[in-house]
Formats: structure tokens, C-alpha cells, sequence
């Protein structure tokens, strides 16, 4: 399997320059899904060098050509995936056709309800939202609230969902629409690989089904739990074995790249301004976001890890990348 990357932002933007941004893909939807309601609003620039990201050897040049992609969401809503997610469900260019929420930066009775919530906020009662994992295949569940709220969305609280799951669940429904289209679902996977290691393991035939994964996790120059591991990989070390050797290309965004952004008062500002429920609600995770950021001592963040993997799967030039031939879990 090829995987691999040196990333670095590309200038002279106009939807991509909010792409790129340090809130990365959030306020790409601000600025061009929202124009509507926000058509002043301004870019934000932020210069990155010697990032790195990791990818498959030609998907993200063969797939800029097509219109809509599928695309299957598998995530643990948290503050940056409630972000990335937004941006999805406002993006023309992509086609959702599931979210397979996962425990992660909190529980799944947690992450669950939040997807729930983000597609309903978002006017998408149309996507299914089926219930994941709860924890890691082998291992004792270890959160991020520390970093998400106890809630996952930076303390806001927002009213109960009252659209439901499906019945499937996350495995079930991944499997089901990857063979219903093989060749056409990319798994966009935003938190611990726990869902979509348990669907290849379960039909072994689906890997070569699976146009492509692309995901945030791993690092190519330390953790951000331990001195090496990255908090996705961390949690479930053992799915991520499973997702690298199945034989999916695979398009990685790493802590090299996203460490790099920052959610910022300039971007609050920017989403408060516009006036639809997605901005708003934005707005409200990222101000709480920003003020649990510096209540913790920190000047800079809280880093759109997810926000940006989505961006880069929008628009492939916001990045450099180099592929990377030879890719190894140490667990």
C-alpha cells in the first residue's frame, strides 16, 4: 500500500483560501455555501511549511475530476469533526451517503447523539446516521474531553435530536452501501478506525470495493498523547493495523499538517455574522471551543485537526503531497 505526503498550503484563493485557513474547512462553508447570508465575509490566511501529509498514489488526481463524491463519514463528534462535518453537508462536491458515528473524543451515547444533532442543524434529515462502535477492538476507551467538552461540543447545549438512528448498524450500513456502488465510496474516516476495521474484517472481499480512505490520524513527527501517538490511532492502535495493511488507498492527513491550524476569534466572528442555523451553531462550539482553549493556558487553538483532512479532500491543491511507499503501526 502507498501512503505519503510533504504539505504545504498553496496561494491565491478564493473558496480554497478559506479551505486552507487555520479553522480549515468550517469556514470554507462560511465563505461560499453561506455567501447568501455572508457574502463580506473575509478571508483568513494562514502560512504553513514543511507540513506533511500522506496519500494514495492517484486517487486525489483522479477524483478532481468527477462532480459529486460519495462518501461515507465516520466520525466522533467533537468540536473539529462537528466542523468538518458542517462543511460536508454543505458542500455540493460531496454526496453523503452515511454517518457512522465511533467513541472517540468521547463515548458513543455521546458521539451518537451529536451526529444526530449536526444533520438535523443542518437541515440533512435525509442522511441515515448509524450507531458505531462503543470501544476500541481490544482496548479500554480513552477520551478527549479534556479537549471536547464533556458534552463533545464544547459545552454548548444544544436541544435533544429528535431524528433517530437507523437500525443497521455503523458496520452493517458501511458494508451494505460500499457493495451496493464498489468502486465509487470513499470512507472519510475523522476519528479511531474502530467502525471501518470491524466492516473489513467482517467481508473480506470489501477492501477492493472501497474506492479510497481518507482520514485524520497518525503522525510522521510525534504525538500529541504520547511523544509518538496520535490521539485516532491511540485510542484503537489495533484498527489502524487492520485499515493500513487491508490494501484500501489510503489518503492520511497527520498531526504534521493539523497541529499547524488554529481556530481563531477572527473565525467565531465570521460564522456569528452569518445568520443560518449551521453558522450559528458553529459559532456557539467554536466560541466555547476558544475559551476552553485559553482557560487551559494555551495562546493558539484549538487545532481543526478533522476540518482540515475534510479541505484537503475537497480540494486536493490546498496541499502538497508525496507518496509514501512503506507505512508501519507500532503498537
Amino acid at each position: 500500500m502507498c501512503a505519503g505526503q510533504v504539505c504545504q498550503y498553496n496561494a491565491h484563493m478564493k473558496r480554497r483560501e478559506f479551505l486552507s485557513t487555520s479553522a480549515g474547512a468550517l469556514f470554507a462553508g462560511a465563505a461560499s455555501n453561506f455567501a447568501a447570508t455572508n457574502s463580506s465575509a473575509k478571508t483568513l490566511s494562514t502560512e504553513i511549511s514543511n507540513a506533511r501529509a500522506t496519500r494514495s498514489s492517484n486517487f486525489l488526481d483522479s477524483r478532481a475530476q468527477d462532480k459529486a463524491q460519495h462518501v461515507i463519514i465516520d466520525t466522533d463528534p467533537g468540536v473539529d469533526d462537528a466542523m468538518a462535518i458542517f462543511l460536508a453537508l454543505r458542500s455540493p462536491e460531496l454526496k453523503v451517503e452515511a454517518i457512522t458515528p465511533v467513541a472517540g473524543n468521547v463515548p458513543l451515547e455521546l458521539t451518537l447523539p451529536n451526529a444526530l444533532r449536526l444533520v438535523e442543524i443542518a437541515g440533512r434529515r435525509d442522511i441515515p446516521v448509524a450507531a458505531g462502535a462503543s470501544a476500541p477492538l481490544v482496548r479500554r476507551l480513552v477520551t478527549a474531553r479534556y479537549a471536547h467538552g464533556e458534552n463533545g461540543l464544547g459545552g454548548v447545549d444544544f436541544p435533544a435530536p429528535s431524528l433517530k438512528p437507523v437500525s443497521e448498524s455503523a458496520v452493517e450500513m458501511i458494508r451494505r452501501i460500499v457493495r451496493s456502488s464498489p468502486g465509487e465510496i470513499t470512507v472519510v474516516a475523522l476519528g479511531p478506525l474502530t467502525n471501518v476495521a470491524t466492516a473489513l474484517k467482517a467481508d473480506p472481499e470489501l477492501a477492493k470495493m472501497i474506492r479510497a480512505i481518507v482520514l485524520m490520524g497518525g503522525s510522521l513527527s510525534g504525538g500529541n498523547i504520547t511523544p509518538a501517538a496520535e490521539f485516532n490511532f491511540y485510542v484503537d492502535p489495533e484498527a489502524a493495523r487492520i485499515v493500513f495493511d487491508a490494501g484500501v488507498p489510503i489518503t492520511m492527513v497527520g498531526l504534521d499538517v493539523t497541529r499547524h491550524t488554529a481556530l481563531t476569534d477572527e473565525h467565531f466572528k465570521t460564522l456569528s455574522a452569518s445568520q443560518n442555523p449551521v453558522s450559528q451553531a458553529a459559532a456557539k462550539i467554536a466560541r466555547n471551543a476558544i475559551d476552553h482553549t485559553r482557560a487551559q493556558g494555551f495562546l493558539i487553538g484549538p487545532n481543526m485537526h478533522d476540518s482540515l483532512a475534510l479541505a484537503a479532500f475537497l480540494d486536493p491543491t490546498l496541499l502538497k503531497w508525496k507518496n509514501w511507499c512503506e507505512t508501519k503501526i507500532r503498537i
